[in-house]
């Protein structure tokens, strides 16, 4: 072991992390409006930061290719010692309504007003993250290179993870901050399809003459009523999430869109759900008597179907150092730290396929997505203590 390692003890964490100093710049970022496609100023206030602790800075070209005011930020620290680069991530996007958020604190615990999102996915990501490279950079603890992922776009598809430039990256694996839980690392989550369903009727008056009319509402209706939505098994779930059609109550409905996504950690049940959803379609509308239509020429009633990849699944084994790691500083930390499975998805899943093992880690955040979310200020301390104590462990594997 190299004669320049300094071990962070366990004992020293309540003393060099600042926790007032952790609220204050979580606050200034909720206060900081982000949401998807706009992470400029959030961006801005993240680099400025990072060039006070010294680290080098890099833009991707992610924004132009998902029509964004930002690309991903990529930092990075050169280690004080020799070791192998270790990656964290957060994301700096939010979603809607994210604008003008009035952060509440109350006994610790963050929320809004009540009339937006909080934020803390992913602020508290990236405030954590923060505290931890300031935490290492006053109190020089050792450590080997580190890089920051700050990705746009995450809520609207993953788009930043999906255009971020992987060559700038040299990790090989790493951690992203992106779920509820501090005391847990998701190893494993689903792959997922999106799709968009078409079908096309005939109009008519529905009060004067509806059976001229072909109503692309009631086949649909009926296509979905005979389809497994919700969760199909412990692992696959199938959800419709918008329906689209119809012009006026009096007039049976021509067209009608229908937009959902399927998910499994399995390939094979999701290549299955998703023939399932194709056939059942198909064969409400085919089995409908047919009509041509004398303007287009269309045999209608009509259904087009477009199928998305949206993500494939990330299956991390146990004995994986990003795995062991993580486990080893929980361990140091004397917590009571467990390997689990996630149903939903996170720039992880995006990593994944290009080469870089993510596991994902816990903030503490709270019903996200609602305007009832919230974050507890001893969750993110946790949260950097876990970071740090993650940083050491893999440090002294590579010395």
């Amino acid at each position: 072991m190299s004669s320049q390692y300094k071990p962070l003890k366990v004992t020293d964490l309540k003393k060099v992390i600042q926790k007032d100093r952790l609220a204050a710049y979580f606050l200034d970022l909720i206060k900081i409006n982000s949401v998807s496609k706009n992470e400029k100023l959030i961006c801005q206030a993240i680099q400025e930061i990072m060039n006070d602790l010294g680290a080098e800075i890099i833009m991707d070209n992610a924004g132009k290719k998902i029509d964004g005011n930002s690309g991903n930020l990529i930092v990075r620290f050169p280690g004080n010692i020799s070791s192998l680069p270790l990656m964290f991530c957060a994301h700096m996007d939010t979603v809607q309504p994210g604008e003008n958020v009035q952060p509440v604190v109350k006994n610790g615990v963050f929320t809004s007003n009540g009339k937006t999102i909080l934020g803390a996915d992913d602020k508290s990501g990236i405030a954590i993250i923060v505290e931890c490279m300031r935490v290492i950079k006053e109190n020089k603890i050792s450590h080997g290179p580190i890089e920051l992922i700050f990705t746009v776009g995450e809520e609207i598809g993953l788009l930043g993870a999906k255009h971020l430039q992987y060559e700038y990256i040299e990790s090989t694996y790493g951690y992203v901050l992106d779920i509820k839980d501090p005391n847990i690392i998701i190893t494993h989550a689903p792959s997922a399809i999106h799709f968009l369903v078409t079908i096309t009727g005939k109009d008519a008056h529905a009060g004067m003459e509806p059976e001229k009319g072909i109503n692309s509402i009631h086949l649909a209706s009926k296509a979905i009523a005979s389809l497994p939505v919700g969760r199909i098994d412990h692992e696959t779930t199938l959800n419709v999430g918008e329906i689209r059609g119809g012009v006026a109550t009096n007039i049976v409905p021509r067209t009608v869109t229908i937009k959902g996504e399927a998910r499994s950690h399995s390939e094979e049940k999701l290549n299955t759900i998703t023939r399932q959803l194709i056939d059942t379609f198909e064969s409400v509308v085919h089995s409908y008597p047919k009509y041509e239509d004398s303007e287009t020429g269309l045999i209608l009633p009509d259904v087009q179907i477009t199928i998305e990849e949206d993500f494939k699944s990330t299956h991390i084994d146990n004995d994986h150092p990003v795995v062991k790691t993580a486990c080893e500083a929980a361990r140091r930390l004397e917590r009571n730290f467990q390997i689990s499975s996630s149903g939903g998805a996170s720039d992880a899943n995006v990593f994944f396929q290009n080469g870089l093992m993510t596991g994902v880690l816990g903030t503490g955040m709270t019903d996200v997505h609602t305007v009832k979310e919230s974050i507890c200020l001893d969750d993110m301390v946790k949260a950097v203590e876990l970071m740090l104590m993650i940083i050491q462990v893999h440090l002294e594997q590579h010395l």
